[in-house]
């Protein structure tokens, strides 16, 4: 039996649901994070299998550099309207448009390729992967334009 502090510390960590989080600590026998492997693996599985889904709804997020010279404009799509309004879809959203603004990506190809500005240990895809995994639906980028201000 795992100790419920430990689920609820996971919990934290990944909003992952109880039973899973449980599960996975069973398996990582209380190790935190081994847990959180495990569920990111399952996630990233969960995630695949709704690669083929298709993505009619979604967003678009602005950005504006603290500067004001910088901005992006980026359509961020999912499959239902319902997921595009929740918090975390829009926090994605949020900070793939900053993402662009900091590291110009030539297309959505190396886009998804480059490391997360904020977690050099996972890539934009990384972070598409894990949303997808919260959300239970196929999340793609649309479209993006950045517009620089040149000196």
């Amino acid at each position: 039996m795992v100790n419920t502090n430990l689920i609820k510390e996971l919990r934290d960590k990944t909003s992952a649901g109880i039973a899973d989080c449980r599960v996975a600590l069973e398996e990582a026998n209380g190790d935190i994070k081994k847990a959180t492997e495990i569920l990111q693996k399952k996630g990233f599985e969960k995630a695949a299998k709704k690669s083929d889904r298709q993505t009619g709804e979604g967003l678009v997020e602005s950005y504006i550099h603290q500067t004001g010279k910088v901005g992006v404009l980026i359509s961020l799509l999912c499959e239902t309207d319902f997921v595009a309004r929740t918090d975390e879809f829009k926090t994605l959203a949020h900070e793939i448009a900053m993402q662009i603004a900091a590291m110009n990506p030539k297309d959505s190809k190396s886009l998804l390729s480059q490391e997360y500005i904020r977690d050099g240990s996972k890539t934009i895809n990384d972070l598409i992967q894990e949303t997808i995994a919260k959300l239970g639906e196929n999340i793609k980028i649309g479209t993006f334009s950045r517009i620089q201000i040149s000196k």
